[in-house]
């Protein structure tokens, strides 16, 4: 299955990162293999990344990945073993799970993505339900796909400190379901295994935690290959205390954007880039695409006008905007067909098992992609992201996309990181 034209990540040259990752090809997976064993890999994640060319960063983290549907269906098979694999981490003789999703019934593409991992999920060996949250399913209804097959949703039962549904009662309980509003008093304090728990949601996470994390991981990295962890990092910092309807915390914003303006264009003057700078503002928490801005002065940001403020104050479930984190903004200069594009690295356990591309035919190569109007290439990877062939031609497909492999592999450790140092400080009895 061939891969689609891409203007930037199938020519040109090989970059001195990516030569540098397939000559480290050895050490780099010892040394995962290492850590793997130190810290326990979130249950799934998804990860966008940027290609500048310059640098290769991660942007953002997804624990909740909602895109199953768009993967490479060749790859199916991986996505399974990695599933087996992970259950045998945090459950090895569950037979049942309950997978609870986000409450968008109307999002055909979502209710597909449900259907694709309950898919793997099933051929994983589990006899998997899907209970909702939502409360207007108050009985087991079908819900009809674009494909023409269906999924069952049904409201979820709580007996005791167990959750399933009314003649199900699940072993371990996934969650698809980003808990950007909280955590619903049904979820609370229940005693079976819970992936991913319940402070990976949204409602308590923090990207700028994140990145910290990322920040740290990378400096070992870096250090193991030999590279300046700047061309796989993309400076950050958080500004607090905001409200945009009332323009409270403008100039502090616009100062810390100004800083973070300084401190890339000496790296641009350190590594010979010509070009304008940016900074990606968009909220502390939240997914979605929402409450983003990109910015190139702190200027823009002193007295936004009403569209603007609106679109940075609220984010899903309508919450409002008072930390943001600050990100030095990575170009993309992938395209598909003329059209903007970014890499997005689904992973289950610690296995990349394929991406697929975000394409925005209306935004520009210093813009978020991730907003209404973008589409999916789900075909972006034609070989496994983990097999370099380091004796074929350095631009090859297999060896572009190990490095993004590498770096999406590096934002999962640092969300196996972030996930342990967050973890509440309780004690949690186990049943015997």
């Amino acid at each position: 299955m061939s891969v689609p034209h891409l203007t930037t990540a199938l020519s040109g040259p090989l970059y001195e990162l990516e030569r540098r990752i397939l000559e480290s090809q050895t050490e780099i997976e010892h040394w995962f293999r290492n850590q793997w064993q130190e810290y326990t890999p979130p249950f799934y994640g998804s990860v966008d990344l940027r290609n500048a060319g310059y640098k290769l960063a991660p942007v953002d983290m997804n624990l909740f990945p909602g895109g199953f549907n768009n993967l490479n269906p060749e790859f199916h098979p991986l996505a399974v073993q990695a599933a087996m694999s992970a259950l045998e981490s945090f459950c090895p003789d569950a037979k049942r799970l309950l997978l609870i999703p986000e409450n968008h019934t109307r999002n055909q593409f979502y209710l597909q993505n449900v259907a694709a991992l309950a898919k793997i999920l099933r051929q994983a060996g589990l006899k998997v339900r899907i209970g909702t949250l939502n409360p207007e399913v108050t009985e087991p209804t079908v819900f009809e796909l674009a494909n023409g097959s269906g999924i069952v949703l049904e409201p979820l039962v709580r007996k005791g400190d167990r959750i399933g549904l009314a003649d199900f009662d699940p072993c371990v309980v996934l969650l698809n379901n980003d808990l950007s509003a909280g955590v619903p008093a049904i979820l609370q304090g229940i005693a079976q295994t819970l992936l991913p728990p319940l402070h990976a949601g949204w409602y308590t996470r923090r990207k700028t935690t994140h990145f910290a994390e990322y920040d740290r991981v990378v400096g070992e990295f870096a250090e193991l290959i030999g590279i300046d962890p700047w061309v796989i990092n993309p400076y950050f910092t958080r500004v607090g205390g905001l409200d945009f309807q009332a323009r409270e915390g403008e100039d502090r914003l616009a100062a810390a954007v100004d800083e973070m303006l300084a401190k890339i264009r000496v790296k641009y003057a350190e590594h010979g880039i010509d070009q304008t700078p940016f900074v990606i503002v968009k909220a502390d928490a939240g997914t979605y695409g929402m409450g983003i801005m990109s910015v190139k002065s702190g200027e823009e940001l002193l007295g936004l006008n009403r569209k603007a403020r609106n679109k940075m104050s609220v984010i899903k479930e309508g919450l409002q905007v008072h930390d943001v984190i600050v990100q030095e903004g990575v170009p993309t200069f992938e395209q598909i067909d003329d059209a903007i594009a970014e890499p997005v690295v689904y992973m289950l356990d610690r296995f990349v098992i394929g991406g697929f591309y975000r394409v925005h035919t209306e935004r520009g190569i210093d813009e978020n992609l991730n907003a209404p109007g973008a589409h999916f290439v789900p075909l972006a990877f034609a070989e496994p992201l983990t097999t370099p062939d380091c004796d074929g031609s350095p631009d090859c497909t297999a060896n572009r996309f190990y490095a993004y492999g590498v770096v999406a592999r590096l934002a999962l450790l640092a969300a196996a990181h972030e996930l342990e140092t967050t973890a509440p400080k309780v004690a949690i009895a186990v049943a015997v």
